[in-house]
């Protein structure tokens, strides 16, 4: 199972900024769920950011709400989060992260929690 995380960037407080998360498998997946969104910024300890079930339902953290919004794709095995109104205290590397079960290619049923590699958002003028 791979998690790619991707739309990381620079941009300045106020802008947005949409970060995908692509899960792939060899084999079937058969379940996903939840997925979520974690930040660690320099200095702290990562924390959870978003989290979606497979049913939609969704829970972010205080500093976020109204600002961020996370949701997925079942068909593309993606989940999204749009970041508006970013403040500098956004920055930080952010995680994806999915509860996966799977059916390899032998047809035994996997499964384990994943993460993405990082991708890096910085919020400055």
């Amino acid at each position: 199972v791979q998690l790619q995380a991707s739309g990381g960037g620079l941009v300045q407080p106020g802008g947005s900024l949409r970060l995908s998360c692509a899960i792939s498998a060899s084999g079937t997946i058969l379940v996903m769920n939840p997925m979520g969104w974690y930040r660690q910024a320099p200095g702290k300890q990562r924390e959870l950011v978003a989290a979606i079930t497979s049913g939609g339902s969704t829970n972010y953290v205080d500093s976020v709400k109204g600002r961020f919004t996370i949701s997925r794709d079942n068909a593309k095995n993606t989940v999204y989060l749009q970041m508006d109104s970013l403040k500098p205290e956004d920055t930080a590397l952010y995680y994806c992260n999915a509860q996966i079960t799977h059916e390899d290619v032998r047809g035994t049923v996997v499964a384990g929690n994943y993460w993405g590699q990082g991708t890096l958002v910085t919020v400055s003028s």
